[in-house]
């Protein structure tokens, strides 16, 4: 924690302060554009309740990729892996984004009683799958960003839509035939819409495939572990 958040004014509590401000700057924009969100009378509850479990996805993905790039001087402790690093950011960064959930969704909303109908175990659910495929694609990351400068930066490009093609903003339920069906093999699709039927009893969440976003979490779990695994750039330490 010390060594993620000591050197930011505020410390750990700019985790908790930057979504609230995404929250609420997103929340402004989208309530001058419409009357109602697509569920719920509450904007600042809708837009939170998509963001949330995207975060936990694209945050751990993101902090795990720099575990070993970050952490390098721990490796001369015999005792210590690279692994061992990136299991502690795991550790970290999901606490972090439970805190961060938690503390937001207390003070984003003035719909209360939702928050006493809230249906804790797909909630918990969805966020520890998505946090388990953030797991994933930042243990691949690991090895393919140090091997290939390049892929890096196409990556961080081409995530970047991402936020917007997983159902925060849009309801993919709204859409036509042919976006809707192109939008649900996106499985960060199927975790928002998860979560989001946690939160609003009403949502029928069409389309929602719980064992397809398990199966894609193991997929991506498995991949990862094997690359950082059979990575000869970690073990000749030259990342």
């Amino acid at each position: 924690m010390q060594a993620r958040f000591g050197s930011k004014p505020g410390g750990y509590i700019w985790a908790i302060v930057d979504p609230l401000a995404h929250v609420a700057i997103m929340t402004t924009i989208f309530s001058t554009l419409a009357r109602v969100p697509a569920l719920g009378n509450d904007f600042t509850l809708f837009f939170a309740s998509g963001y949330l479990p995207f975060g936990f996805y694209q945050a751990m993905s993101s902090f795990i990729a720099g575990a070993v790039r970050s952490n390098k001087n721990l490796f001369s402790y015999p005792i210590v892996s690279p692994f061992d690093a990136a299991v502690a950011r795991y550790v970290l960064q999901f606490i972090t984004s439970v805190v961060v959930t938690v503390v937001v969704m207390l003070l984003c909303t003035n719909e209360g009683s939702r928050l006493h109908e809230l249906s804790l175990a797909p909630a918990v659910e969805a966020a520890a799958v998505a946090s388990l495929m953030g797991f994933g694609m930042g243990m691949a990351n690991i090895p393919l960003f140090a091997d290939y400068p390049l892929y890096e930066k196409v990556f961080i490009l081409v995530n970047r839509p991402l936020y917007l093609l997983s159902g925060v903003i849009i309801m993919p339920d709204s859409l036509p035939g042919p976006i809707f069906d192109a939008l649900m093999w996106n499985p960060l699709v199927h975790i928002v819409m998860w979560f989001r039927q946690a939160i609003y009893p009403e949502y029928a969440a069409t389309g929602l495939d719980k064992l397809y976003v398990l199966e894609c979490a193991s997929v991506m779990v498995t991949f990862g572990l094997c690359l950082f695994t059979a990575s000869r750039t970690l073990r000749e330490d030259r990342i």
